[in-house]
């Protein structure tokens, strides 16, 4: 998708499964953390959806809200008549934030049924939408989860013209790419893939940015999902998480240095994965007696977001953006022999990398290795300074 806003053309890989999707009958659901993008998706969508009726509802807004509490679902029809809405005809209602109105997923089930309406919602809680909303809306829904930008999204946002690379594309290093590209992966690992943070050329406005992001998120969205008396506890919680970037979660270390009882520690953790700031991710286990079984490894969605709450190493900036980069591309896992050895990430079951600074050979033979007691062939090692090219190097920025 390419959007004309101020000059800028702006592109989203999930647009072409977005805009697919409005033809089905089902409900389109976009869920992710607030300002990765949503409402924007969703108005291009309406904007290109090819129906004239449509009706856009910000539940931010409280006379919104008051519509959408109706305990009369047919007063809700009566309401959008009086708008101008002819159910007679197609008709498309885009909601935003349907968190904030506990009831929706009656109402929409009730609608959804009763007349032919295309909707297109937003919300900002997995939790909310793969559990709650979804026992209503069993068979009736689709969920889209948006993140923060990923590289070649980013780059586009910036203005750069970029070919996104296969895994197998991305071994082949250009000189002259890395030297094009150089500054902007730079300025991604610090910064991170909000698209408002990454628009931004002045680096104090894009510090207040990510600041006011994580504010609102922590004062608006967490209120909204859960009753969280002190966020003081957490945002220290949240601390402590970022500068564990890349370690497996030791939640009984957590409660200790936090201060907090377990339960507390763990349902903190919940909200902050189903919230969409932080992601942790699985170990492959084929062996117990040699390897790992449990425990999951920490990452954060976004970098600005774990930049912004302590300070991390660039080893940890790094390989928190790889992760991010790997995201869409798949499912992550890691792997990992209880001597210490391990993999940093296996992508899909199918490809394993390690993720260095400076890398060598000697790190692709390890993970090659290590990647043997998977079955898995394809071994590769993602580097952020490529001081050496060898097969199987990719630097960070053609992921």
């Amino acid at each position: 998708m390419y959007i004309q806003n101020s000059m800028t053309f702006l592109y989203r890989s999930i647009y072409e499964k977005l805009k697919n999707h409005l033809n089905k009958r089902q409900i389109t659901v976009l869920t992710g953390m607030r300002r990765t993008g949503k409402t924007t998706l969703v108005k291009q969508l309406l904007a290109e959806s090819g129906i004239k009726q449509q009706f856009y509802f910000d539940l931010e807004r409280m006379d919104n809200r008051i519509l959408f509490a109706e305990q009369n679902y047919e007063h809700i029809v009566y309401a959008l008549v009086q708008q101008g809405a002819d159910f007679s005809q197609k008709i498309i209602i885009a909601i935003d934030e349907i968190q904030l109105a506990p009831n929706l997923p009656s109402v929409l089930k009730y609608l959804y049924d009763t007349y032919v309406i295309k909707f297109i919602v937003t919300g900002s809680s997995s939790f909310y939408i793969k559990n709650l909303f979804s026992e209503s809306l069993a068979g009736r829904k689709k969920i889209f989860e948006v993140y923060p930008l990923h590289f070649s999204e980013f780059l586009q946002f910036k203005g750069v013209s970029y070919q996104e690379r296969s895994i197998m594309e991305a071994t082949r290093f250009i000189p002259s790419e890395y030297e094009r590209l150089n500054t902007f992966y730079e300025e991604y690992i610090q910064f991170g893939g909000f698209p408002e943070v990454a628009l931004e050329a002045i680096i104090e406005d894009k510090k207040d940015l990510i600041q006011e992001i994580l504010s609102s998120y922590i004062n608006f969205d967490i209120s909204a999902l859960s009753d969280i008396r002190n966020p003081t506890n957490l945002y220290k919680l949240i601390k402590l998480l970022s500068v564990r970037i890349g370690t497996r979660l030791d939640i009984s270390k957590l409660t200790s240095i936090a201060g907090l009882s377990r339960p507390t520690v763990e349902n903190y953790l919940d909200l902050l994965e189903n919230s969409y700031l932080i992601r942790t991710i699985p170990v492959l286990s084929y062996s117990p007696d040699r390897e790992i079984t449990k425990a999951r490894k920490i990452y954060f969605l976004d970098n600005g977001i774990a930049s912004a709450v302590a300070e991390l190493s660039s080893g940890s900036k790094f390989e928190n953006a790889v992760f991010n980069q790997l995201l869409h591309r798949g499912e992550i896992s890691y792997y990992q022999l209880k001597s210490g050895r391990e993999i940093d990430f296996v992508l899909n079951k199918q490809s394993c990398f390690e993720v260095k600074e400076t890398a060598t050979e000697d790190d692709l033979k390890q993970v090659s290795t290590l990647a043997g007691n998977l079955k898995i062939k394809d071994s590769f090692v993602i580097g952020r300074h490529p001081v050496k090219q060898f097969n199987g190097f990719i630097w960070g920025g053609f992921i």
